[in-house]
Parts: structure tokens; sequence; C-alpha cells
């Protein structure tokens, strides 16, 4: 399996960037040629189920992901989503954590905002375990470039 660990540090709060990395949708609008819905569920609770679609030209294929673990963040604790990819195709999980910087020592809101860490194990079938490196190299490129998008500081955007 690939795996890949992404950390960024945002200005934001805790609770404006876990709402960001929570609107599914938004996900969509930052990866090329995909499309990102809550196909069961509002999307904010385990047992949720959201789809991400690719389509290139005549080439297609769904990423479907169960939420099964979702706990916003909290004073005093993180909050933490976990994804189980339940495609033909792409096969894992991620977890989407979000903290206070000092949480964990007791000094929450001395260094203000937040770190987010996104963490990914995927499996694409058919595909050897060889190109692992190449596959988690990618994953970093593309998720890293959603994950920074997404927290961008400013005012929300659609």
């Amino acid at each position: 399996m690939a795996c890949f660990v992404l950390t960024r540090r945002s200005p934001l709060p805790p609770a404006v960037c876990w709402e960001r990395l929570t609107a599914w949708p938004r996900h969509g609008d930052r990866v090329p040629f995909t499309r990102v819905t809550v196909v069961r569920g509002g999307g904010g609770q385990a047992g949720d189920a959201i789809l991400a679609r690719t389509v290139i030209g005549p080439f297609r294929f769904d990423d479907p992901m169960e939420i099964v673990g979702l706990a916003a963040p909290a004073p005093g604790r993180d909050g933490l989503c976990r994804l189980e990819k339940r495609g033909r195709l792409v096969l894992g999980w991620a977890e989407l954590r979000v903290r206070a910087p000092g949480q964990d020592t007791g000094q929450t809101g001395e260094t203000g905002g937040s770190e987010v860490t996104w963490t990914e194990e995927l499996r694409v079938a058919r595909l050897p375990a060889a190109l692992d490196p190449l596959v988690a190299r990618a994953g970093r490129l593309v998720f890293g470039r959603v994950l920074d998008q997404l927290l961008e500081a400013g005012p929300r955007t659609a």
C-alpha cells in the first residue's frame, strides 16, 4: 500500500478548519476532473457515504468512501474523521485530524490557529506494489494541493 502523511499549520481556528475539511464537495472543486458528493446521510456522521467520481474523457472511476469515525474538535480534544475506501479500484483509508497547537500541553490558545494532519494509505487495484512509491508521491502532490487550498485563510468560498 502507498502511504503518505501531510501536515499543515493554519491561522484559522480548529472549528473553521474542520468545517472546511468536512465540506466534502469542496474537495472535488480542487481535484482536476473530479466531483465529490455525499451519497448517503449528510456527510457529518459515521455511516455516511461520500463518492469521488473522476472522469477524463472516456475514462472514469469511482472512489466510494464511508465515514467510519467522526468527532469534531472541541476544547481539549482533536477533531478526527476516518474514511474507509470501499471501491473496486481504490482501496484503503484516510484520516483527517485537526488540533489546536499546545492542546496536549494544556496551553491551547497561546499560539492560536490549528494543525491539520491528513494521513492516507491506499492501494490501486491491479497496480503492482512496486509502484507504491509513485502512488504515494502523486497522493502527496494532489492531496497536498487540496489541503492547502481548503485551508487558505480568508473568507470561505462556496
